[in-house]
């Protein structure tokens, strides 16, 4: 971890979805200086599916050596920020540091996203940084180290980072744009930086997309607090800067970077927006021994069969039950292209589940298009379907979350040895 230097006692620090994730790891990273830390989130009622709260996460900064000021913020809200910056200034007497954090995310194209989700990630990620900074600006500039610091990505206008998920990558790339714009408007007077990870972090949110597994291919929130702590604890100067994680520290002199995952020596899961493609992704991982999610049985491998696309649902046939069948209740439908062109489908709601050619019994709740020679991978655990989604590989329409048990239906194969 990246030595604790005492920089940051007695300074403000803003911080916005600091109720969990990468966050509350900043904020706790700050407030081991001595720093005061305004948790500035929504969670002020514990949530059915999510960690901590803003009072939880107070208390965590106060036992790490903070103080702390719990304010429910909605960013969309130009009220309830102004009120947390006057509570602010009331309580602590100025703001040093805003960190834009809170953000939303929803990786579906654009006939799949509905407006509201629309509006929602451009109103938290774009407005709601620009908004957030607007008003906090003002304080900043009175403050002997101002820094803002967003957690936002380089811009990188490779189109594959758009065509999945256009409304996700515009809304956070208007976060980019305020680190763009704000660090030339106020350099000299305020430091304006972005930080973005390398590699995927384990947080709620990243639980949610790469389903069960995901975490052993991830880094801890820690990664991130100690790149925030490098950069606002450097000069104003340093400012106008698109950070990666991992290069920084290297710079500031960090060499063990399985202190920060979350199983180390296992290969990683690079992040979106990077220089790395989906592609690079999935041959990064094969290259490296990325366990696949189930593999198909030598004896099975080498019988005749009428063809790859029979053979796999023939595996799967053999390892369907009625457990399986009541864990997921869903119905996927797959429309497959290329050489081994067909309909199939596989469901996993009724009695024990079945499969087979052709539409499925009833209709389907998700619905899979992709070219056979990926479908055969994808269930030969040489393509994940979260890799092949974020490649454009696959299309889905229809209930996500059961497009995700997918995903965990091929790891209980693998775990059966198949």
């Amino acid at each position: 971890m990246l030595p604790n230097t005492g920089k940051l006692a007695g300074l403000t620090l803003f911080i916005t979805g600091a109720s969990r994730g990468i966050g509350k790891a900043i904020a706790l990273k700050a407030a081991r200086d001595g720093a005061n830390i305004v948790i500035a989130a929504k969670t002020a009622e514990p949530h059915p599916k999510l960690p901590g709260t803003i009072y939880t996460a107070a208390k965590e900064v106060e036992e790490a050596g903070g103080r702390a000021l719990p304010c429910v913020v909605d960013i969309r809200d130009e009220k309830q920020i102004g009120e947390a910056v006057q509570k602010t200034l009331e309580t602590f007497g100025g703001i040093d540091i805003l960190v834009n954090n809170a953000s939303a995310i929803n990786l579906t194209g654009t006939l799949g996203t509905p407006m509201k989700k629309v509006d929602l990630m451009l109103g938290i990620n774009l407005r709601g940084t620009y908004l957030t900074s607007k008003l906090v600006i003002p304080h900043l500039l009175k403050s002997r180290s101002p820094h803002i610091l967003n957690l936002a990505p380089p811009i990188n206008l490779n189109p594959v980072w758009f065509k999945n998920h256009t409304a996700y990558t515009m809304a956070k790339y208007g976060m980019s744009m305020c680190v763009l714009g704000m660090s030339e408007e106020f350099r000299g007077q305020i430091a304006v930086n972005a930080l973005w990870p390398k590699t995927a972090i384990q947080t709620a949110a990243m639980d949610m997309l790469g389903g069960e597994g995901v975490g052993k291919q991830c880094r801890k929130a820690d990664i991130i607090a100690d790149a925030a702590y490098a950069i606002l604890t450097s000069p104003t100067d340093f400012t106008g800067n698109f950070v990666v994680d991992e290069d920084l520290l290297r710079e500031r002199g960090v060499q063990d970077f399985d202190q920060y995952a979350v199983q180390p020596g296992h290969p990683l899961l690079p992040d979106f927006f990077l220089d790395e493609t989906p592609e690079d992704v999935v041959e990064h991982l094969e290259k490296h021994g990325a366990t696949p999610a189930f593999q198909v049985p030598s004896s099975t491998a080498s019988a005749p069969s009428g063809g790859p696309i029979e053979t796999t649902f023939d595996v799967i046939r053999s390892v369907i039950n009625e457990e399986v069948v009541k864990s997921t209740q869903g119905v996927y439908q797959f429309d497959l292209s290329g050489e081994h062109a067909g309909v199939w489908f596989l469901d996993l709601k009724s009695s024990s589940g079945q499969v087979g050619r052709g539409q499925p019994p009833e209709k389907a709740d998700v619905v899979m298009t992709m070219d056979s020679g990926d479908f055969t991978k994808m269930f030969a655990g040489k393509l994940k379907p979260t890799m092949a989604f974020m490649a454009g590989k696959l299309r889905i329409k229809g209930d996500m979350t059961l497009a995700i048990k997918l995903e965990k239906l091929m790891s209980r194969m693998n775990k059966a040895k198949l």
